[in-house]
């Protein structure tokens, strides 16, 4: 089980490191927006052609389709910020950046999901930030 986290984990790596560089190239001659949506319309096909190869039934429960819309708000709003970074700065820092998101999602789990950490978390999030600092002067 965990093999196979660390395998889609990786895939997911690479696949939004070549993503970042197309995202990129798209807001050299498109608005942020619309190469986001673009970006996005695409996705959600490769969404759903996946969901139709899959063996396993689909459930869509209330609080799952609740959550899954404001995900899909944040992402959005993300999304966009995201590709107007790009058109008006350097991919790297953009990308550096907004990949920090994982630092947020870390307090807001610990804040009100029971989520816990302990001083090697603290510390790898502190070397990104410190990482980050250095990309972005």
């Amino acid at each position: 089980m965990v093999r196979t986290a660390i395998y889609f984990a990786l895939v997911g790596m690479l696949a939004w490191g070549v993503w970042a560089v197309f995202a990129d190239l798209a807001t050299r001659t498109l608005a942020p927006e619309v190469a986001m949506a673009i970006s996005y319309i695409v996705g959600v096909g490769v969404a759903i052609t996946y969901i139709a190869v899959q063996s396993d039934p689909v459930s869509l429960s209330g609080s799952g389709v609740a959550f899954a819309v404001a995900g899909g708000v944040f992402s959005g709003i993300g999304s966009i910020s995201y590709y107007a970074a790009l058109q008006r700065g350097n991919t790297a820092i953009a990308t550096t950046v907004t990949a920090l998101y994982f630092v947020v999602a870390a307090i807001l789990g610990v804040l009100f999901l029971g989520d816990s950490v302990d001083i090697r978390d603290l510390a790898g999030i502190g070397l990104a930030i410190g990482a980050v600092a250095l990309l972005a002067t």
